[in-house]
């Protein structure tokens, strides 16, 4: 039953995922949003939709373990099991943003949140401010940069232009279904998850951790493996990692303001964390050694690799 629980709530997750996105992007373009902006700001919270419900629901429910271990397990699946996989189907082309702009943001919020956790053993509703902030200023600059390379960049090609001529009406039941399905859905995933880790007597930090956080990643996992088939463009490792920069700093920055977060279990801060941290930082090793500003077929393999060994350790422990 447990089982059935996570399954469905991991599918709603998916379902209400891609009508937000879609209704987001409808919604956009009545607005009058240029193409660009939809896809560097709307888009990217629309797809941490189910990151963000799963943590404030579970925070709410007293399980801050689950909130903190499915973004920090969703950062380490997004590098090591997204962009391995993808990089394993086809390179995945480093750009200039990735170590100039996307790269060390990244960094300076996954190490930032290993201070915030250890300061207080908790992400306040202070702290969840300050983490909306450093996404603020992140977006501007993003949005800065990506309006003076317009002219020489072909502007987000992935955003589907026949969404602008979505009526009102379809909007509208678009955005019920999603809020309903992204509601509904991590409902029965936190619920299934901490009747799981009760019956096998494991905690919800490593349940989170592994399963919560695949199943979160899925969209994207998804996405990215398609294009990698089709090859239709290059698939920038920049956008890819964004989705860490608003794991951190959206879905724990806005939790934490509606429920502070306590660290319960000791491990999120003497295991988890760093192995988030290595992912993260080991992307710059991989991305210039030893010459290619491409991460290939060899390299998507080690993330693979270092990824299942994470969760066979983390599941063991």
């Amino acid at each position: 039953m447990d089982y059935l629980l996570l399954f469905l709530g991991l599918v709603l997750l998916v379902v209400g995922g891609e009508f937000l996105v879609r209704s987001s992007v409808a919604l956009s373009f009545k607005l009058h949003l240029s193409k660009m902006v939809i896809g560097l700001t709307v888009v990217s919270f629309a797809t941490s939709a189910p990151e963000l419900l799963v943590s404030l629901q579970a925070a709410l429910n007293g399980f801050s373990d689950i909130s903190l271990g499915n973004v920090i397990g969703s950062n380490i699946a997004n590098i090591g099991l997204v962009l391995g996989i993808t990089a394993i189907i086809s390179p995945l082309a480093i750009d200039k943003d990735f170590y100039k702009l996307n790269w060390p943001v990244m960094m300076l919020l996954s190490v930032g949140l290993y201070f915030i956790l250890k300061s207080g053993l908790q992400i306040s509703r202070s702290e969840g401010v300050a983490l909306l902030l450093v996404l603020a200023v992140y977006l501007y600059i993003l949005i800065k940069r990506a309006k003076n390379q317009r002219g020489s960049e072909p502007v987000d090609d992935s955003i589907d232009e026949g969404l602008s001529k979505t009526s009102n009406f379809k909007i509208i039941v678009w955005l019920l279904i999603g809020g309903l399905a992204l509601y509904g859905g991590s409902e029965l995933l936190v619920s299934g998850a901490v009747s799981l880790a009760e019956g096998f007597g494991i905690s919800e930090r490593v349940i989170a951790v592994t399963m919560i956080a695949v199943g979160t990643s899925v969209p994207e996992l998804a996405a990215s493996v398609i294009a990698a088939l089709k090859k239709e463009k290059a698939i920038s490792l920049g956008n890819l990692i964004g989705s860490n920069i608003f794991n951190i700093s959206s879905v724990l920055g806005i939790t934490a303001i509606i429920q502070p977060i306590a660290v319960k279990s000791p491990e999120v801060l003497t295991n988890d964390i760093f192995w988030m941290i290595g992912f993260a930082a080991i992307l710059v090793p991989l991305a210039f050694l030893p010459k290619k500003f491409e991460l290939g077929r060899k390299r998507g393999i080690f993330l693979f690799i270092a990824y299942a060994i994470f969760i066979a350790l983390t599941i063991n422990s």
